[in-house]
C-alpha cells in the first residue's frame, strides 16, 4: 500500500513500492461504507472512487463559472511526472505528449501529475464520482520531466534543464496556459529562456511557489515562478490563509486552495491528498484551471491579461495591496471572467496602461478690499481713557510712596 497523501516539495516526496500500472482497472462502484474518506491513505491496484464534491470546486465557484465557460479548445501543458490512464480521462482528453527523461508520458510512476491534470479537466464519471475538473472541457499535454524510476527524495530542486526543455515542448506544441507544478532554487538561463519563449508565443506558464517544512527548509525565489510573466502560486486552507508549508516571497502573485485535494489517483480512481499540510503543487493547478477557462472566453486577450485578471479579481484583505504569503489573494474564476478591466481597479496596474496623473483643483487668490471699522474710534477712546486712569493711579501711588519715607 502506498500512501496517497503526495507532498508537493517541488518534486514529489518518496514514494515506496512498484510504478504505476499505466492502464485502469475498469471503472466500477464501489460501496459507500468502502469509500475513502479524507486523509485515508488509497491503495495502488484498487480502483475506488469518492462521491464528495471537491472542495476547491466549492471555494472557486465552479458549477458559476462553467456557465461561462469550461476550457474548451484549450490546451493545458502538464510539464511533470506524466498522466496514467485514469478512466477521468477518456479519449481525446489527455493529448499525445512526450517524456524527456525516457519512458512513457502514460505512466505516471510518482502520481503526482496524474493528481494536478485531474483538478485541472479531470471528466466526470457522473453519480460513481464527484472528481471533476475546473476547466473539465481543456485537454491535456503531458510532458514528463519526471521519471517513473525516481522513487527517492532528491531534494526540493527540479532540474532546470529538464523543465526547460518540458516547458518549450508544450509551447511548441500547442499548449495556452503550461502547468508547472514543480521549480528550482536556481536562477538558470536556460530555464529563463524557456520562460521567455512561452510569452513569445503568447502561452501561460503558471508554476508553484514551492514547499517548505522544518525538516527540510526550502527558501524564496523559485524558479520559474519568480520569472516575470509567470504566474506564481501559494496555497491555502480552507480559510484562505497560506499554509504553514507555502513558501513565502516576491515571486507569489496569487493562492489557491491547497487542502482536502479531492483528485485523481494514478490509474486507480480518486483519492484525498495532502488533506493535513496542504501542497502549492494542487494549488497551482486550480490556477491552470482558472486560466484555460479565462483563455477560453478571451482568447484575444492573451497571457497577461489572463494573468492580470486573475490578480485584480482576487479575494485579499485589502484591494490595493499583496502580500508574500498568498500574493494579490485567493483567485476568483467567476469574478475573473465577469470582470470588466479599467485602469483605475484596486490593485496589479492594468498591463500596457499608462498610470494616470492625479487630477488637481485649481486655487484662486480672490482679492478682498479693506473694510473700515465703525467700532475703530470708540475703541481708539476707550483706550485713551484707560491709558489717563492707568497713569493717574500711578502717579498717586508714587505720592503715598514719597511721604511715607520723608516720616520715615
Amino acid at each position: 500500500m502506498r500512501s496517497a497523501r503526495l507532498a508537493a516539495l517541488v518534486a514529489v516526496p518518496a514514494l515506496a513500492g512498484s510504478p504505476a500500472a499505466g492502464v485502469a482497472t475498469p471503472a466500477a462502484a464501489v460501496p459507500a461504507a468502502a469509500l475513502p474518506a479524507a486523509g485515508e491513505p488509497c491503495e495502488e491496484g484498487r480502483t475506488q472512487y469518492v462521491t464528495d464534491t471537491p472542495a476547491g470546486l466549492i471555494r472557486l465557484g465552479a458549477r458559476k463559472a462553467w456557465t461561462l465557460a469550461t476550457g474548451r479548445g484549450v490546451t493545458v501543458g502538464v510539464v511533470d511526472s506524466g498522466v496514467a490512464r485514469n478512466a477521468h480521462f477518456p479519449a481525446g482528453s489527455v493529448l499525445d505528449g512526450t517524456s524527456v527523461v525516457g519512458g512513457s508520458e502514460r505512466t505516471d510512476g510518482r502520481l503526482h501529475g496524474t493528481a494536478v491534470a485531474g483538478i485541472i479537466a479531470a471528466r466526470s464519471l457522473g453519480t460513481t464520482s464527484g472528481v471533476e475538473g475546473l476547466a473539465p472541457d481543456a485537454r491535456i499535454l503531458p510532458v514528463k520531466v519526471v521519471p517513473d524510476e525516481q522513487q527517492a527524495q532528491d531534494g526540493p530542486d527540479t532540474d532546470a534543464g529538464t523543465l526547460a526543455e518540458g516547458i518549450t515542448y508544450a509551447v511548441d506544441h500547442g499548449a495556452r496556459v503550461v502547468n508547472v507544478s514543480l521549480s528550482t532554487g536556481t536562477d538558470d538561463a536556460r530555464l529563463r529562456a524557456a520562460v521567455a519563449h512561452a510569452r513569445a508565443r503568447k502561452v501561460l506558464v503558471v508554476a508553484s511557489a514551492g514547499n517548505t517544512t522544518q525538516d527540510a527548509p526550502v527558501r524564496a525565489p523559485r524558479y520559474p515562478a519568480a520569472y516575470p510573466g509567470v504566474l506564481g502560486v501559494a496555497a491555502t486552507d480552507a480559510s484562505d490563509r497560506a499554509t504553514a508549508t507555502s513558501v513565502r516571497g516576491t515571486h507569489v502573485d496569487v493562492a489557491a486552495p491547497g487542502v482536502q485535494v479531492l483528485t485523481t489517483y494514478g490509474a486507480w480512481g480518486d483519492c484525498y491528498l495532502d488533506s493535513d499540510a496542504g501542497s502549492t503543487s494542487y494549488a497551482t493547478a486550480y490556477v491552470s484551471a482558472a486560466a484555460a477557462l479565462l483563455a477560453q472566453r478571451f482568447p484575444a486577450e492573451g497571457p497577461d491579461l489572463w494573468a492580470h485578471r486573475l490578480e485584480v479579481t482576487a479575494a485579499r484583505d485589502r484591494r490595493d495591496a499583496r502580500d508574500d504569503a498568498v500574493g494579490w489573494g485567493v483567485v476568483q474564476p467567476v469574478e475573473a471572467l465577469t470582470a470588466v478591466l479599467d485602469a483605475g481597479m484596486a490593485g496589479p496596474p492594468l498591463p500596457g496602461s499608462t498610470p494616470q496623473p492625479r487630477a488637481t483643483v485649481a486655487t484662486t487668490r480672490l482679492a478682498v478690499a479693506d473694510v473700515p471699522d465703525p467700532a475703530a474710534a470708540d475703541r481708539r477712546q476707550v483706550l485713551w481713557v484707560a491709558v489717563a486712569a492707568g497713569t493717574a493711579l500711578l502717579g498717586l501711588a508714587l505720592v503715598r510712596l514719597a511721604r511715607r519715607r520723608g516720616t520715615a
